[in-house]
């Protein structure tokens, strides 16, 4: 069995400056969780650079990158929001809106020009954001004498190192439960572990799952 991944996102917003033919390109990328978020970004970009020729945007959204929207701004259609859309495709991410503002320079780039420099503008500002990866780990609780308490937490923290599972909770009541998010392919070795550990005697329970991100 193999984790599940998803595509992933930036982790914070990053901002940069193209000029092609004397035509100024401001990209600007940045993480957003909703519709509603990106087209708060799109209108403070707006008000920002109010006196901009064109505000061309893309945005991704959703776990699986199932919601897409884009605007060429008055530029020739498909020569801007829709290659611009096409580079975060190609990236594989989602939950984040490209807005990349023109400031014409007095020289036509025709529809070729546009596209390259719509695309390259936001290639760009993509290259200097730290990315997140996004991956689905399942749950792993253990229950354990609070006498042993310190043993398994050590043992879950290596298995953690060892296997690129997570720490969770550890809650305390008539016994101490331990918790682990785990990657799909490395539950069999986290129960086995637990099992060894114990003589056999504790089981390491599996639960839910959850979508995680990841920066390395």
């Amino acid at each position: 069995m193999v984790s599940t991944s998803y595509p992933g996102t930036i982790a914070a917003a990053v901002e940069r400056e193209l000029v092609v033919r004397k035509s100024r390109f401001i990209a600007r990328v940045e993480p957003v969780a909703s519709v509603a978020e990106a087209d708060a970004v799109i209108a403070a970009v707006r008000k920002r650079y109010w006196d901009a020729g064109h505000n061309c945007t893309a945005m991704v959204t959703g776990l699986r990158a199932d919601q897409a929207r884009s605007s060429d701004d008055g530029e020739p259609s498909g020569t801007a929001g829709v290659p611009m859309l096409e580079v975060l495709r190609r990236r594989g991410l989602t939950d984040l809106v490209a807005v990349v503002t023109r400031y014409f320079g007095g020289v036509k780039l025709g529809a070729g020009g546009l596209v390259r420099a719509y695309s390259t503008a936001v290639s760009g500002a993509l290259d200097e954001a730290r990315l997140v990866r996004r991956l689905a780990l399942t749950q792993v609780r253990v229950a354990v004498p609070h006498a042993d308490a310190g043993r398994f937490d050590h043992l879950l923290r290596d298995l953690a190192q060892r296997t690129g599972a997570r720490l969770g909770e550890t809650t305390y009541s008539a016994e101490a439960t331990l918790e682990l998010w785990v990657p799909a392919e490395s539950l069999a070795r986290v129960r086995d572990e637990v099992a060894s550990a114990s003589g056999g005697a504790i089981e390491a329970v599996i639960g839910r799952e959850r979508v995680v991100d990841v920066t390395d």
